[in-house]
């Protein structure tokens, strides 16, 4: 009897123990990212969003509300997050991290929310610099998943919201229950109706520069897109921004005039007594996103330790309030004044602690370079004009510096992509005086054919056939530009959806370009035998030419693609590429 009732109890905990493991494998991090991906919107949706954003973009607050409420997450303790609030068309993730690295440096437990991901969707929700770990990660969310399934419309329907919307989200539940002490938050698109501007309580707001970009979502004038940027703005709270360009700071001053809020632009770095300060990103164009950062931070932390004494002055039983007056960012607002002057901020001593957080801010695939025994790769997701003319000026700079110090010769490479509805010669012709020996064009897909839903690097905003007739286009407008001509040998139109398509043209003796159909294939015929980490591709059909096999050192500009540069950095490993 009592072996047989061991037996029973060996039975029940063997099977408790099979199912435990059964649910521990259903809520990894690969089902999360599974899950997640499912909520991506599929190209043809997302076309027909683009096409009507004036009817729903302003329908999306709302309905980020009553996501982010049904998700368990209430906007009263939304309210209580300390939060720094960026936006912009170039710079804003660099910002961010120079804000995450100072407050970090300062001693407090940060939380930076930012978009896209390079090689994993945690990056986009860091504590304390880093990614979420894969298991915080998938609690996290799954708690999201289930509140938002449970709790279902006043019709009864669960409906999920966007893949970003879920993201942002799940940040705020994240950062709330980290108990961070400063939110970095990074608007995703736009700002006065990103999904992000649901927070109604922000300590401070910046804009960083701004272009033309995203223009099917933001508008086609630079005036519109500078509206949006400002949306971000929130009455009671300080605004700064970097120079823009005078029809565009007109459009953020009114802004600001319309709340009554401060709104002052940065001063160049330069500028701040002492000596210029040393920052942990290269290129001349983080200056200002540095100079930005200095007063977003400063200005949190004046805000937020008035706040505290104000606090404790309630606590004791008297309330207080001081004269605006006493903080510098609460001057009469400039857009009051005759033109729409927007002040210069004032300047400070930067301390030894700010320094140290300039100086030691990491933020991967922006102006990064990762140098090895034989080859050297640039990494920027530049995809605007104005970033890639940054880019270039950096590439060029920095290149030139490293060839100068090569005893043998050198081979310069351009890895190119870009998607949506971005002009290609308006990106391209800023890099055309880099010198490129040799221009290769891929998709952002790491595979030939892939057909993982539960990559991280899963996209089903874009169809492969769309992306390879993007790189058709890209390479036509290269070898224009260069004025070689375009004689392509093979036919773009009837094979650039072919699984094992490759496009060579130019002369076998001279600088030429080609397509490849995923970015694997691209990184692996580039390096050759060059590095032991990344297996060789040698098409037997196409061979490297001399001047990159025969090349002491191949330097590969990657760029136009955040997406892009994330999928070569997946292609590489960890081995090479570190941490992110």
């Amino acid at each position: 009897m009592v072996t047989i009732l061991k037996s029973m109890v060996s039975r029940r905990f063997t099977s408790a123990v099979h199912l435990s493991a059964e649910i521990m494998q259903q809520r990894s991090y690969e089902e999360a990212v599974k899950k997640l991906n499912s909520l991506q919107t599929n190209a043809q949706v997302l076309e027909q969003i683009r096409r009507s954003r004036g009817r729903l973009a302003q329908n999306n607050l709302p309905e980020m509300r009553a996501f982010t409420e049904r998700a368990g997450v209430k906007m009263e303790d939304l309210d209580k997050l300390s939060i720094i609030h960026i936006s912009g068309t170039k710079g804003k993730g660099s910002t961010c991290a120079f804000c995450e690295s100072i407050l970090r440096h300062k001693g407090f437990k940060t939380g930076f929310y930012s978009s896209p991901h390079l090689m994993e969707v945690r990056e986009r929700i860091r504590i304390n610099g880093k990614p979420l770990p894969k298991d915080k990660f998938a609690e996290y969310f799954f708690d999201c998943w289930d509140n938002l399934l449970n709790n279902g419309d006043e019709d009864g329907k669960s409906s999920m919201p966007a893949y970003f919307r879920f993201l942002t989200l799940m940040s705020f539940h994240v950062f709330l229950q980290e108990k961070v002490d400063v939110v970095i938050l990074e608007v995703g698109i736009g700002g006065a109706y990103d999904s992000t501007n649901i927070i109604r309580k922000p300590v401070a707001c910046g804009v960083t520069s701004l272009g033309m970009d995203h223009i099917s979502t933001l508008g086609g004038t630079l005036e519109s897109i500078a509206w949006q940027k400002a949306g971000i703005f929130k009455p009671g709270v300080p605004a700064f921004s970097v120079p823009q360009p005078e029809n565009a700071m007109n459009v953020v001053a009114n802004r600001a005039k319309e709340l009554k809020i401060p709104l002052h632009v940065v001063p160049s770095l330069e500028q701040y007594p002492g000596k210029l300060p040393d920052l942990g990103l290269e290129g001349e164009h983080q200056l200002l996103n540095a100079s930005l950062a200095l007063q977003l931070c400063s200005t949190w932390l004046r805000r937020t330790q008035r706040k505290e004494k104000e606090t404790e002055v309630e606590e004791n039983g008297t309330i207080t309030t001081e004269s605006p007056s006493e903080d510098p960012s609460a001057d009469e607002p400039s857009a009051k004044k005759a033109k729409l002057e927007v002040p210069v901020a004032q300047t400070f001593e930067v301390s030894e602690v700010f320094r140290s957080g300039l100086k030691n801010t990491r933020w991967c695939g922006r102006n990064q370079v990762i140098v090895r025994p034989q080859v050297s790769f640039y990494l920027d997701g530049a995809h605007t004009p104005k970033s890639m003319e940054a880019c270039a000026k950096w590439f060029k700079k920095r290149a030139d510096e490293e060839k100068e110090k090569e005893s043998g010769s050198v081979a310069r490479v351009l890895l190119f992509n870009l998607t949506g509805d971005r002009d290609p010669n308006r990106l391209l012709k800023p890099i055309m005086r880099c010198n490129f020996d040799h221009a290769v064009f891929c998709p952002n897909a790491i595979n030939e054919n892939p057909k993982s839903t539960d990559s991280d690097l899963t996209n089903f905003t874009v169809t492969r056939d769309s992306q390879l007739r993007w790189c058709v286009e890209n390479q036509r407008v290269w070898m224009a530009l260069r004025g070689a001509g375009f004689q392509a040998h093979a036919n773009p139109s009837q094979d650039c959806t072919d699984s094992d398509h490759v496009i060579k043209n130019g002369h076998d003796d001279g600088p030429y370009s080609t397509i490849f159909p995923c970015v694997s294939q691209a990184v692996r015929w580039l390096l050759g035998s060059r590095d032991p980490l990344v297996p060789a591709f040698f098409p037997d059909d196409l061979p490297l030419p001399d001047f990159i096999s025969k090349a002491s050192r191949l330097q590969i500009l990657i760029g136009g693609s955040l997406h892009l540069v994330g999928t070569v950095m997946k292609v590489l490993g960890p081995e090479i590429v570190g941490d992110v």
